[in-house]
């Protein structure tokens, strides 16, 4: 009886999980042009404590708000501190291809006078290798799109 009560609650955590994994993925999308959607998933991401991925999706959050704010002071604060999370999220998994998606597309879209660029050719052949590993067509699309651009 407490495999089954342990089995059931485990997948309700990875669906919910998973909802909400979707969720983060199509706001890092939109977050590039709105403003408010990028301010609330950094507000989110700040008040609990994260996975390796969702800290690798709070550094892409914030490298995105440094681009919406005009005070180069804060732009470079706070990009600063995303490259410092995505980079901790990648020690912790890895092996975890969308923490390295994250930090691919960070690095891809940031200016080169930031110097975050190190990682851009060995990420882009390690996602170019296995992206048919990857499961969920959402994310699979948006790695595809950014090895194309």
């Amino acid at each position: 009886m407490k495999k089954i009560i342990s089995a059931a609650v485990f997948s309700v955590t990875t669906f919910a999980s998973a909802q909400n994994l979707d969720l983060i993925r199509k706001n890092y999308q939109k977050a590039v042009e709105d403003k408010q959607v990028c301010k609330e998933m950094i507000f989110q991401f700040e008040k609990k404590n994260n996975t390796g991925i969702e800290l690798a999706y709070f550094g892409a959050f914030q490298a995105v708000w440094a681009k919406h704010t005009n005070n180069p002071f804060e732009k470079l604060n706070t990009f600063n501190k995303a490259k410092k999370n995505i980079e901790k999220a990648v020690q912790q998994e890895p092996d975890q291809l969308e923490t390295i998606f994250i930090r691919y597309s960070v690095q891809k879209e940031s200016p080169a006078f930031l110097g975050y660029k190190n990682n851009l050719k060995d990420d882009k052949n390690l996602l170019s290798r296995n992206i048919d590993n990857i499961s969920n067509p959402f994310l699979k699309d948006m790695i595809i799109q950014i090895l194309k651009s």
